[in-house]
């Protein structure tokens, strides 16, 4: 792909999200949201193959019906109501359904299985777009409706995506696939957020943000895209293999790693609402996503012993390191001690 037609895509994606989190009109942040996804299927076709052009027939068909869904109920609230402000929704039902319609565009459960077969069709670059960029848009709409959304259909929303993700992320072989499953996990945890304590969502979705970037830029840089390419990453980059275990467990929320700490906050604002059920119910959902993140971990680090090999495989060739990578890991995994300047800053 040209380097013209590069920048065009980046700058059209860049837009249509900046379009959508500044604007206050429902149909100026549909323009933003169809921007957004017409710029990104190019990007996820640019390897010509046919699993590409599946996974972007999928996502296209995916987003145009929850693009429609919103423009449906927009309409239907400014008919009613008169207006077409994001904050003044008014009418339940088109309440409703402007939250399933985002709930679509995130992935969220029970509406989430397009989201892994995208993610296995497109690579590993490509993925991590899908998976925190294409995020900011739909959550920052949320996050403008969170004193008109339906309480229960929210917490109905984030309790499956905790539960699903976690479930089925347990028999996953493909690295891109659990991490579609670990999207949909960290999603619930920061739906719930926006419901008991918005104040955290920003915190939340940066620490999402961090480690995500950090572990596809990990499996980017060791070329693993199932779980048996992690076993000889060893002999090829120990410093990056064991970071890479670090950061895995900092995904499951594991302390003391940075990933600790939007959980450990979001339970302790839930049992200060006396929502003890909700809070147990997160807390094993939980330790599902920590189990195949303790999979991966062993399989990293303790399979493999630190010895050369004489079979050749493709980790052997060696890889483009990214200079940030380093940086991303360190901060990905020792934000905790931070936490209180974190909280005030956010």
């Amino acid at each position: 792909m040209l380097p013209t037609t590069w920048f065009l895509l980046i700058l059209s994606l860049t837009t249509g999200t900046m379009i959508t989190m500044s604007s206050s009109h429902w149909l100026l942040a549909w323009i933003g949201l169809e921007l957004n996804t017409l710029a990104i299927i190019p990007i996820i076709t640019k390897m010509h193959h046919p699993r590409t052009t599946e996974a972007a027939i999928k996502y296209f068909l995916t987003q145009a019906m929850a693009s429609a869904l919103i423009m449906f109920s927009s309409t239907l609230n400014a008919w009613i109501t008169g207006q077409w402000t994001i904050t003044q929704l008014q009418y339940p039902p088109a309440t409703m359904m402007l939250t399933l319609a985002l709930a679509m565009k995130l992935g969220l459960v029970p509406i989430h299985f397009w989201l892994p077969e995208v993610m296995q069709g497109t690579t590993i670059n490509t993925a991590m777009l899908l998976t925190t960029w294409q995020k900011i848009a739909p959550l920052t709409l949320l996050c403008m409706m969170t004193n008109h959304l339906n309480i229960q259909m929210l917490l109905t929303l984030s309790l499956l995506s905790t539960l699903m993700g976690g479930m089925t992320g347990l028999n996953q072989t493909q690295t891109r696939k659990i991490m579609a499953y670990s999207s949909i996990t960290h999603m619930g945890w920061l739906l719930i957020t926006l419901i008991i304590a918005p104040n955290l969502a920003l915190l939340t979705m940066l620490f999402y943000l961090l480690m995500t970037i950090t572990m596809f830029m990990t499996l980017n840089t060791t070329s693993a895209k199932t779980i048996t390419d992690l076993g000889p990453t060893w002999t090829h980059s120990p410093t990056i293999t064991a970071l890479m275990m670090f950061t895995l467990l900092s995904l499951g929320g594991l302390p003391p790693m940075s990933g600790f700490a939007p959980k450990w906050l979001i339970l302790k604002e839930m049992v200060s609402l006396n929502l003890m059920p909700i809070c147990l119910t997160m807390a094993l959902a939980s330790l599902l996503s920590l189990f195949f993140y303790l999979r991966l971990a062993h399989l990293t680090v303790t399979t493999a012993p630190p010895t050369t090999t004489t079979t050749k495989h493709n980790w052997r060739y060696k890889p483009q390191m990214m200079k940030m990578i380093s940086t991303q890991i360190m901060a990905s995994i020792l934000l905790l001690p931070l936490l209180p300047l974190l909280q005030n800053t956010t």
